[in-house]
């Protein structure tokens, strides 16, 4: 057996040596060491074999096939240098002085940009990232967050129901259930995610877009705990000053509730499409979470409470980036889009 590993060798390295083409010794290689090689097949012999020959060929054997491997790799190589050789010597019009092609790198969507950067400034504050699914139980979407049937808020909420009983989430609250629920409290919770709404689009709603909402619980939590926390966050989000407004709003799952308007920064609170020739944009619904939230999540409302809000990413992108049209963000549109660099 040594003997036909030797001239294996000695037949096999020639063969490599006179390959004139990398298809030639690729197929050299699957022949001398693909599963049904000429070495493979001399390896099945083992077993017939007593120990100590079965120690002296097999080291005889891998030996083989890595100065095998190394010699047909060395080969690939040599013939892939000639290649080029040949090409640049052929008279083709290849001229290798030209630029190469230009390549467009991909960007980030600008309301992804947004999301990362509030994730940032949350997490710095010791909040953590959580998620739920888009097809949502209607128990979690609606009964669980103080909106039961037939309360005419879920008007407000236009819905499109799947055929097996679920929906397509509303906004990502449900989320915040579903994290007191598995954590308890005291519990600082982000949600981001898209949502969706059978609603009439115009410059500023959409029937598909992506909301961040946000809890934090933990015992004697005050509506200045949310106020401060609302300031760092804008402020860190537009490095700049912003002009805001606090305005009582009803909500089912909070009580107290409250609007957070942002100064539109489309026309400087002028008056736009975008905020509706209003001057504001609504960005923030927020408030102390309600006592039945805290229950159908698991946490008793006498020891603990908590604040929420909802922010509207879509929204605080287009203040960001000046864009004024909401449906631009959704329309695939690269000229749009190219403009916001990988970051």
């Amino acid at each position: 057996m040594i003997e036909k590993i030797s001239k294996l060798r000695d037949t096999a390295i020639g063969r490599i040596k006179e390959a004139v083409s990398s298809t030639e010794v690729e197929e050299l290689r699957v022949k001398l060491l693909g599963k049904k090689g000429e070495l493979t097949e001399m390896l099945k012999d083992l077993k017939n074999m007593d120990i100590e020959e079965r120690k002296q060929f097999g080291q005889e054997a891998n030996a083989l096939k890595n100065e095998l491997t190394e010699i047909i790799e060395g080969k690939f190589k040599e013939l892939s240098a000639n290649d080029v050789k040949k090409s640049l010597s052929s008279g083709s019009n290849f001229d290798i002085s030209l630029p190469g092609t230009n390549f467009k790198l991909g960007s980030l969507h600008p309301v992804t940009i947004v999301q990362k950067e509030i994730e940032r400034i949350f997490t710095g504050m010791g909040f953590n990232i959580v998620d739920g699914p888009e097809a949502e139980e209607e128990f979690f979407n609606f009964e669980a967050l103080n909106i039961p049937k037939h309360h005419p808020a879920r008007d407000m909420q236009d819905t499109y129901w799947l055929e097996n009983g679920s929906l397509l989430r509303t906004h990502t609250s449900p989320c915040q259930v579903r994290a007191m629920q598995k954590y308890g409290a005291p519990l600082k919770v982000i949600a981001p995610g898209r949502c969706f709404r059978n609603e009439s689009t115009d410059a500023s709603h959409e029937n598909t877009f992506f909301q961040l909402e946000g809890m934090m619980i933990d015992k004697n939590v005050s509506i200045a705990n949310l106020i401060y926390v609302m300031k760092l966050l804008l402020s860190e989000v537009f490095q700049r000053d912003v002009k805001i407004r606090l305005r009582p709003g009803f909500f089912p799952f909070v009580e107290p509730g409250f609007e957070l308007d942002l100064n539109c920064m489309i026309c400087g609170g002028k008056g736009c499409p975008t905020c509706k020739h209003s001057g504001w944009i609504e960005l923030l619904p927020c408030g102390m979470v309600h006592p039945n939230v805290l229950r159908y999540g698991g946490i008793d409302p006498e020891e603990y409470t908590g604040f929420a809000f909802g922010l509207g990413l879509t929204r605080l992108a287009m203040m960001k980036y000046g864009i004024s049209d909401i449906r631009v963000l959704n329309s695939g549109d690269l000229r749009a889009m190219e403009q916001f660099s990988v970051r």
